[in-house]
């Protein structure tokens, strides 16, 4: 007998979709020539490459021109990043991002700290928005650049990019505004036509297409340095023979994700709404991170007298799959520093999980989801609590 699966980690990476599969498939066997090579199997694959940079620049609403591919989100923070903060390091050298931001952006944060940029890192309420007051005077002559995460990959909280935009812009029009939209993209509109918006990061395996894909939109006219150096694939930008199966799987994805957005959307919030009704009426001692309603797709809760690692495995036990934060730092001791920010305490950020949903569950997986909690939460509260 198969154990019942219930995938709810789609946060981490997500189960690619059938048309994007075989689309890989036939990129690797059938259209596998080379975009940069000037025969008839290299216009081939030239023509494909430039059908998903459409189908990408559609979902958000740009010009094909304004994207440019990377191997993932990670990538095209870095660059980002990097790119902008070394291209304007003569106008300025501060830089400003959130308590709360991804490894791959906080990260990059500290380094350039180390190359001597000055950093300021916003705080977030315990929801975890963040401060606008706080943001508008942390803006200096010398900042260079400002980065936020549109929809936090842990807790869920949506950022009101458009405002920020505004305010940064009416600071000063040549500070570059970067957004993470990896867990935005291909699950709800973002701001119409990225108005505001200089450079913003995507990657393919959050949105049911093949890993070691990504994108970053730069803004025409913006100019960042280049990561990559060699053959000036990418319009110079980005060096490196296209990866043309997650290319070619990215478009497809994410046209997937443009066509049912409006209806996605609500069953993810539908399924949302019903666990976290469930979990919260059911488990006593079970507390909400973060917002009531936020992105469509995260919910994270604190099961209290237990420790979030065991119960993972209990629930996975049982063929249900969550995490306890971030797949990128979940192999990492200590605790999550997005549920510290919150002002958790150490008991509300050791007992959290992270349920990320997917359009294609059900509301009977939420029902099996919720009774096997109940039950796991209730054993292990008799062995972890004295």
């Amino acid at each position: 007998m198969n154990l019942r699966q219930v995938y709810l980690d789609n946060s981490s990476t997500t189960k690619v979709l059938d048309e994007a599969a075989q689309t890989v498939f036939d990129i690797m066997t059938v259209y596998f020539g080379n975009p940069s090579s000037l025969h008839g199997k290299g216009i081939e694959a030239e023509k494909i490459m430039k059908q998903a940079r459409e189908k990408v620049a559609q979902v958000l609403g740009v010009d094909p021109g304004e994207i440019y591919f990377t191997s993932g989100g990670t990538e095209s923070n870095n660059w980002a990043i990097k790119g902008a903060a070394h291209s304007l390091r003569r106008q300025g050298n501060h830089i400003i991002a959130t308590y709360i931001e991804h490894p791959s952006v906080l990260e990059v944060f500290k380094a350039l700290e180390n190359e001597g940029f000055k950093a300021t890192y916003i705080k977030v309420n315990k929801e975890g928005f963040i401060d606008i007051n706080e943001l508008k005077n942390s803006l200096t002559p010398e900042t260079i650049l400002v980065s936020v995460m549109y929809v936090n990959n842990e807790v869920g909280s949506i950022q009101p990019i458009e405002d920020i935009a505004e305010i940064i812009k009416t600071h000063n029009k040549n500070i570059l505004f970067h957004v993470d939209a990896v867990q935005a993209f291909g699950k709800m509109p973002l701001v119409p036509n990225l108005k505001g918006i200089d450079l913003l990061s995507l990657s393919g395996h959050k949105i049911y297409g093949p890993k070691g894909i990504g994108a970053l939109f730069v803004r025409d006219k913006v100019r960042i340095e280049p990561l990559l150096h060699g053959g000036g694939q990418e319009s110079g930008l980005r060096s490196g023979t296209e990866n043309m199966p997650g290319i070619a799987g990215l478009g497809v994805a994410a046209e997937a994700c443009f066509n049912n957005m409006i209806n996605w959307q609500s069953k993810m919030q539908e399924l949302k709404k019903y666990l976290k009704d469930g979990i919260l009426k059911e488990i006593p001692g079970a507390v909400l991170n973060g917002p009531e309603i936020g992105a469509p797709h995260i919910l994270n809760i604190s099961f209290l007298g237990t420790r979030g690692e065991i119960l993972l495995h209990a629930l996975e036990a049982k063929g249900i799959y969550v995490s306890t934060g971030s797949a990128c730092s979940s192999h990492k001791s200590g605790t999550s520093h997005v549920l510290r920010a919150l002002g958790k305490s150490p008991e509300e950020q050791d007992s959290a999980l992270r349920f990320s949903l997917s359009p294609f569950l059900s509301l009977d997986d939420m029902d099996y989801t919720i009774q096997v909690l109940t039950e796991e939460v209730k054993e292990i509260r008799k062995f972890v609590r004295r």
